[in-house]
């Protein structure tokens, strides 16, 4: 006598066949809501802007008048933002995490320090900018300058390098080290020399990710104060800037259409900045990726 129920079997697996199809089904449509969604803003953005985009766009300040606005300044500004964030988070980040995964000891501690890191990766933007108001325009006196705009995006992004750098680091099989230490190897000889390069694809698509997000923000660089119109280039950290998503946001502001058009125009060149930027994070994970 079979213990088996072959028709309680096909039941059962006849309601778990429904139930996958039509998860099948939710979660395609809920991929394929996103995607339209993006291309109907991408063709929105494209078709309303594509019609400015020239030279002149590229090279003309800012203008009460949009057939001669441009974004140079913003251009310019963005690259003087990025000068300072990329060092200053990525040498910030890559550093905490060797320590808290190499050096730390594991106790409560070090887990509440994990924890709070991780929280940190979720906060809102504009709280990041009321602490740069705070400490860097204000406390250390720097002003509305590229300094304390790199300083304060560095704050923003830094729980995003320090986890993606953990991740990368955690993912180095043990045997590497092992190798290491078997050749002699002290500690840090194995951080600089296996441990780095091994984990150099996952921190630089880690931090080149945060880099997009920090190049994309409004809302801290309005807090601590920058420009919004600015017709002249930064000379050096100390000074005023203006940045692409600062210009984009006081374009849509005014009131009149060509305005809105002008907006849609630099939204193409920031994405185009953004898909640049990625791009070359893909070519350096491929580059120094290892199979182990």
């Amino acid at each position: 006598m079979s213990l088996v129920d072959k028709q309680v079997i096909q039941n059962k697996m006849s309601k778990r066949s429904v139930k996958n199809q039509i998860m099948n089904k939710l979660f395609f449509s809920a991929t394929a809501f996103g995607i339209v969604v993006l291309i109907v803003l991408l063709y929105r953005v494209f078709s309303e802007g594509i019609g400015h985009l020239d030279w002149g766009f590229l090279t003309n300040f800012a203008s009460r008048f949009p057939e001669e606005a441009g974004i140079k300044a913003a251009i310019v500004g963005s690259l003087w933002l990025m000068a300072v964030t990329a060092p200053v988070s990525l040498l910030l980040g890559v550093g905490t995490a060797i320590y808290l995964e190499e050096y730390a000891s594991r106790n409560k501690f070090t887990r509440f320090i994990q924890i709070n890191i991780s929280n940190l990766a979720g906060v809102p933007s504009i709280v990041f900018g009321l602490l740069g108001l705070t400490v860097f325009v204000r406390l250390m006196e720097m002003g509305r300058s590229i300094m304390a705009g790199g300083l304060t995006m560095s704050l923003l992004i830094l729980p995003i390098i320090v986890v993606s750098s953990q991740e990368a680091i955690r993912a180095i099989p043990k045997n590497q080290y092992e190798a290491s230490f078997a050749m002699g190897a002290t500690k840090w000889q194995t951080i600089r020399r296996v441990v780095l390069p091994a984990a150099i694809p996952g921190i630089l698509t880690g931090g080149i990710l945060a880099l997009s997000r920090a190049i994309g923000e409004t809302a801290p660089l309005l807090m601590i104060g920058a420009l919004s119109f600015i017709a002249y280039l930064p000379e050096n950290v100390w000074s005023g800037f203006t940045v692409l998503p600062i210009q984009i946001f006081n374009w849509t502001g005014r009131p009149q259409e060509e305005f809105h058009l002008v907006a849609s125009t630099g939204i193409i060149v920031l994405l185009v900045i953004l898909l640049f930027m990625n791009s070359i994070a893909v070519i350096i994970r491929n580059k120094f990726s290892k199979r182990f």
